[in-house]
């Protein structure tokens, strides 16, 4: 008996998709380039180079380093080397929601921090400092609750995995 072969994705379909996320995440701040690269390498199956990341946006090199850089300093993207080769590959991490979304950005510490100095700033009570002190509080509140996601969240991906 012959093996199955795996279903090959429609490539129309899949550039339909990478646009339609790149440009819902453009619509909230995220950097469309880096969106399109990042949706391009999530739904290859093996690991791409810049050159054919390029190839299959239909972009140039330059915009995709730009992009792989951006990626891989929030931790959504993983370069690694191509043997015998000067180029890197580029894949997706494990778990690139959370690891980007809750370890890496360390953003609501930064504001935690900065807002911790300005209560201190406006030394004494009035609405300013009230305002601040609120604002510091708030991010305080969330970051533990984005702990606490990112506990459960590990906790189903186990469950799932089991």
């Amino acid at each position: 008996m012959a093996e199955a072969s795996r279903p090959t994705p429609n490539e129309e379909e899949v550039h339909l998709f990478v646009e339609r996320m790149a440009m819902a995440f453009a619509d909230v701040g995220f950097p469309r380039m880096a969106a399109r690269v990042l949706f391009t390498v999530m739904s290859a199956d093996e690991p791409l180079t810049a050159a054919e990341i390029g190839e299959r946006l239909g972009v140039s090199a330059a915009a995709v380093s730009g992009a792989v850089r951006y990626l891989t300093q929030f931790g959504m993207l993983v370069r690694e080397p191509v043997k015998g080769s000067r180029r890197d590959r580029y894949r997706v991490p494990d778990n690139p929601w959370y690891e980007a979304t809750i370890t890496k950005t360390g953003l609501y510490k930064n504001f935690i921090d900065i807002a911790t100095a300005g209560v201190g700033a406006l030394d004494g009570a009035g609405p300013g400092r009230e305002r601040v002190a609120e604002m510091r509080d708030f991010f305080a509140f969330v970051q533990e609750e984005i702990d606490g996601l990112g506990e459960r969240w590990r906790a189903r991906r186990a469950s799932r995995q089991s």
